[in-house]
């Protein structure tokens, strides 16, 4: 798989909670900070998201907003609203006039991923990705939120399981689609993606984590010299290309114990290590803790 599926497939993303957002009139609500990701998918009108320090970013019909891990933000229907604290909840919400047709509608919610290897994937990722009104390029994905919306004002049998799975593909086809609008300033996966010869040296290592990989050899495939090569890499992913093929590989061992379906020979083999005495000493340098401990930890049966 490309490195994007090989990220997702780790997650394992699920829906958690979605549910319609609605509002009419002049409101604003604020939420605390929650680690789940958060999205929010606007069916019809507008409203402004304000996250505390940044100038409010308004999201119009069509648009989708993915948040890896959920701040603290104001959400409200006009610019520089000082909002109301609110709890998330799992059922529909109604803002501002509690009379009258809405003039704002969203579906929003939450996503639930694997927990053990969340906070090193997410740190590949952007803070915010945000996909606007669909256009150019982002046709397909408008697409996608245009039968997501379709389905929500219905009551076919099946809708909230047909909900999940779109909102499922929704969360993949957002993470790779060109028109989405992502901060610059922060390093991540995505960005090393969106660029070709970076692109190309996280294929191969994603295809061959086995592989004895050094700087010069990737720096080869990435058609540069070693030194632009490594200071490209670093600029973009936030760290060295060697210890972004460790991190990786620390990802695969820790889904595969929790799985509990490997030895620890075979989890060391998998990923390039000599032996499971060699694999055991790097995992217990970077975790803290020998693998077979945090099997039993995270839940998973012995037999790894």
């Amino acid at each position: 798989m490309d490195p994007l599926s090989d990220v997702i497939a780790l997650l394992r993303p699920s829906t958690a909670i979605s549910k319609p957002i609605s509002g009419r009139g002049a409101w604003a609500v604020r939420y605390a900070a929650h680690d789940a990701p958060g999205f929010t998918i606007i069916l019809r009108g507008e409203c402004w998201i304000a996250f505390d320090g940044e100038p409010p970013l308004k999201l119009e019909t069509g648009a989708f907003l993915l948040l890896p891990t959920t701040p603290a933000f104001t959400l409200s229907s006009h610019p520089g609203m000082a909002g109301t604290p609110r709890d998330p909840m799992d059922v529909p919400v109604r803002h501002g006039e509690q009379e009258g047709e809405a003039d704002f509608e969203a579906l929003g919610g939450t996503f639930c991923i694997e927990t053990a290897n969340a906070p090193l994937l997410l740190a590949l990722l952007p803070r915010m990705i945000h996909v606007p009104p669909p256009e150019g390029r982002s046709v397909r994905l408008g697409r996608l939120i245009n039968l997501i919306a379709e389905e929500c004002r219905g009551n076919e049998p099946g809708k909230d399981m047909i909900l999940q799975r779109m909102l499922e593909v929704l969360l993949i086809e957002a993470l790779r689609s060109h028109g989405t609008t992502m901060d610059e300033d922060r390093a991540g996966l995505l960005h090393g993606m969106r660029d070709p010869a970076l692109a190309r040296v996280l294929a191969a290592m994603h295809a061959d984590v086995r592989a004895d990989w050094t700087v010069a050899s990737l720096a080869r495939i990435a058609g540069q010299s070693r030194s632009a090569f490594a200071a490209r890499f670093g600029a973009v992913l936030s760290c060295g290309p060697i210890e972004y093929l460790a991190r990786w590989r620390m990802a695969l061992a820790k889904d595969a114990l929790l799985r509990g379906t490997k030895t620890l020979d075979r989890i060391a083999d998998d990923i390039g290590y000599e032996s499971a005495s060699a694999f055991s000493t790097a995992f217990r340098k970077r975790l803290g803790c020998p693998p077979g401990q945090f099997a039993r930890i995270n839940g998973s049966s012995d037999h790894a």
